[in-house]
């Protein structure tokens, strides 16, 4: 069973920006590419950095501090898709965005 929790309105969350979201036990970042939204862990497997202070282009998320890449729809690293960012599920619903974190 999917236990959605709600993260914020649609309109917070521009077109190809990432943001933030922290939960107790959680740290996520979220993208908005075309109408899909991503959610996947918010540090890299490397160092922990923080995945938000990255950057976003297409689908890829790259880490600021070693520049290790990820697939955002997968979690995959690009040069070992072996490895993978935590991903997790979200849906859209009248406006308003929900992570799936568990």
């Amino acid at each position: 069973m999917m236990n959605w929790t709600y993260v914020m309105d649609e309109t917070s969350l521009p077109e190809g920006k990432m943001i933030p979201v922290s939960l107790p036990g959680v740290n996520a970042v979220l993208a908005r590419i075309g109408h899909a939204v991503y959610a996947v862990s918010g540090k890299c497997l490397h160092k922990k950095c923080p995945m938000f202070n990255g950057t976003l282009e297409a689908y890829t998320i790259t880490c600021p501090c070693n520049g290790w890449q990820y697939d955002i729809r997968s979690g995959k690293f690009i040069d070992a898709p072996g490895l993978c960012l935590e991903i997790y599920p979200t849906k859209s619903e009248a406006g308003s965005v929900f992570v799936n974190f568990q």
